[in-house]
């Protein structure tokens, strides 16, 4: 049976959502990692950044914005050494300009895909996948790559059933 990890960064507080900003307790990728975990197994691995981002929805995507056109790659509080133990790589995050915010960057640029299936999965409010998939096959030289999944940040808490039955197909 294969090994699975769920590396996901996730936003609670303020978000974007339909149209508004809501406060939320738990974030959406967190959510939609978590789905990924109960259907097929795995370890969770969450990428958090030593300097947090702001609390405003508003300067956060612009911090977001920011990051991206530097290619900056923000400190974390932990890492994975390395992924050895693990044949699939699920990769979580919120789809922020296109792309995975920069600290997912950070964790992956130091781990090894060579012969792991990676995965991309993006919570968004309207872009879809963005350039998450092209981006992930930039970085994991060496990997496979399963078919993306992208779901509406407003309607993660919901998605249990369709994301449980992409990540069987997946894994």
């Amino acid at each position: 049976m294969a090994k699975n990890i769920i590396i996901y960064y996730s936003r609670k507080g303020q978000n974007y959502w339909n149209g508004g900003i809501k406060n939320i307790a738990k974030g959406n990728t967190e959510i939609v990692a978590e789905f990924i975990q109960t259907a097929v197994g795995g370890d969770l691995f969450e990428v958090e950044t030593v300097k947090e981002y702001d609390a405003d929805y508003y300067k956060c995507i612009d911090e977001a914005q920011d990051e991206l056109r530097e290619g900056a790659r923000p400190e974390l509080k932990k890492y994975l050494d390395n992924i050895d133990e693990y044949d699939n790589v699920f990769v979580c995050g919120p789809c922020w300009w296109g792309t995975y915010p920069m600290a997912v960057f950070t964790q992956l640029e130091k781990l090894d895909f060579t012969g792991k299936k990676v995965i991309a999965v993006m919570t968004h409010e309207g872009s879809g996948l963005g350039s998450s998939e092209r981006d992930l096959k930039k970085l994991c030289t060496g990997a496979t790559f399963g078919k993306g999944l992208s779901v509406h940040g407003a309607d993660a808490a919901g998605s249990e059933s369709t994301v449980a039955a992409w990540a069987k197909k997946q894994a």
